[in-house]
Parts: C-alpha cells; structure tokens; sequence
C-alpha cells in the first residue's frame, strides 16, 4: 500500500464538513480515514475507511493514530475538524458544560496533533489542518463558549506552526463561515437558563437557525480543505466561503465601533 496516495486521517467525519471533505480528499487521490464517534451508524462514501473514534479519550486518540499508522505506514495529513457549539448565555452555563465544550473543540483538537506529530517530525513531514471559524476572529453573543475556543484554535495553530515548520511539518487553518449542515441541532445548552436572557436567546435561535440554512455548502469548505492539504506554498490560514472572506475584509478595515455596531444588528440589539 506503500505506493498508493497520500494517507489523510480527518475526524469528525460522520457528516457535515467533515464528510464533504473525506469525499472531496478521496476524489484528490489521498486513501483517506475517516472518524467518529459511532461508525456503526454511518455509510462510508467510496474510497474512505471509518475507524470509530473519541477525541476527548487519550486512549482512543493513541489507538486510533497507532492503528492508522500500523495499517498505512504513516500519516501525511491530519484534519482536525471534529467540533461541537454552545448557545445560550454566558452566564447561564456551567463550568462543566463550557469544558465539554474545550475538550472537542480544543483538547480534542491538542491530543490529535500531539498523537501524529512525533511520525510526522520523524519522516520530516506532514500537515496539519485545524478547521477553526470566522468565531476565531470575530465575535458572536450567545456562544461565548464556542468563540473561546475558535480564539484557542486559531492562537495554539499559529503558534505551534513556528515551532514544527523547521521540520518539514505545517499547522495550517480553514476558517468557515456558516454553514449549511445540522452544526446547530448538536449545540451544548445550559441546563439551568435564567429568565432574564430568555427573549435575547429566542432571538439567537431565530438568528442562527437562518444563518444556518444560508450557510455555505459544505463542500465549499471541503474544497479548502484539500487546497490546505495540497498547496506548495501553504497559507497560514483559508477562507472557506464568502461570509468568511467579507467578514474578516470588515474586521480587519472596520473601525472597531462599527464592527461591533455591526455584530449588535445581525444579532438584532435594539441598542
């Protein structure tokens, strides 16, 4: 199998982004493995293995990576893409729940990159491709949870890009702006929402479910996944989406008062 395709190991590819980019990696000559929590529920697209997986499991990570590395021989691309999202108020969520929320988005995202980093470093190559958020830039009331690890992802991608880069390894990210999958049916709630957000939170239901379902294709997405996987002369970060590429043109040209102000009418504050 030594002389096939580049291997590609990317999580969270039950559905959504993930399974756009596990058929759009196949489809770009890569033997691609795929990941998720319960395999047993999900048909494989043509071309890609499924291997059962828990990102918030040190043992599963370990196993997972071994059991990839024993079958291919090695890993030239990791896509960290598995990631869940929160609603609701800051205040009304509890500390546990905003920690389930880190440990995909963020541990999750660490365990992998630690588990193929020692192979990759070793063989002088391989890229990692962390799959973050316009929230890793920008702000969005009632996912304070969701943003602050988007922040996280994008702060510990680049800085550990500088750290591998001298051995042949990149941390690279895509950044999505919304997209058309069921990312919002699968958000942690508080459990114990307080009245006084209860309208505001309406409001960010009502808000989300459209952004939602305007959203991108997620084969948009998939799309700058593979160029991330493939570029000669990788970026440091991909916009995915043009709701991606406009708002990070307004975050970086806007004058802070009127980005907020911005931020403040999408979310319908009368304020």
């Amino acid at each position: 199998m030594t002389g096939m395709g580049p291997v590609v190991l990317v999580t969270g590819a039950s559905s959504g982004i993930g399974r756009a980019a596990t058929i759009a990696l196949a489809g770009a000559g890569f033997r691609v493995i795929g990941t998720s929590r319960d395999t047993s529920r999900v048909t494989p697209p043509d071309g890609v293995t499924l291997l059962d997986l828990d990102v918030t499991s040190d043992e599963s990570v370990s196993a997972v990576v071994g059991q990839v590395i024993e079958r291919f021989g090695h890993i030239d691309v990791l896509v960290n893409n598995a990631g869940i999202g929160s609603a609701g108020a800051a205040e009304e969520s509890s500390a546990a729940e905003d920690q389930r929320v880190f440990d995909v988005n963020v541990f999750g995202l660490i365990r992998m990159t630690k588990a193929v980093l020692p192979h990759m470093r070793a063989r002088g190559r391989g890229r990692v491709v962390n799959v973050s958020s316009v929230a890793g830039f920008a702000p969005q009331p009632f996912m304070a949870a969701y943003v602050a690890s988007k922040h996280a992802v994008e702060g510990y991608s680049e800085s550990l890009d500088h750290e591998v880069r001298e051995h042949g390894v990149r941390v690279l990210r895509v950044l999505p702006g919304p997209v058309n999958t069921p990312f919002d049916d699968n958000l942690v709630r508080a459990r114990t929402p307080l009245p006084v957000y209860a309208r505001r939170v309406r409001i960010f239901d009502e808000v989300m479910t459209e952004t939602m379902r305007g959203g991108d294709d997620p084969a948009v997405i998939a799309k700058a996944i593979v160029t991330a996987a493939t570029d000669p002369k990788p970026k440091l970060r991909y916009l995915a989406g043009s709701t991606a590429a406009r708002v990070a043109t307004l975050r970086r040209l806007v004058p802070a008062r009127a980005f907020d102000r911005s931020i403040r009418k999408l979310n319908r504050f009368t304020d």
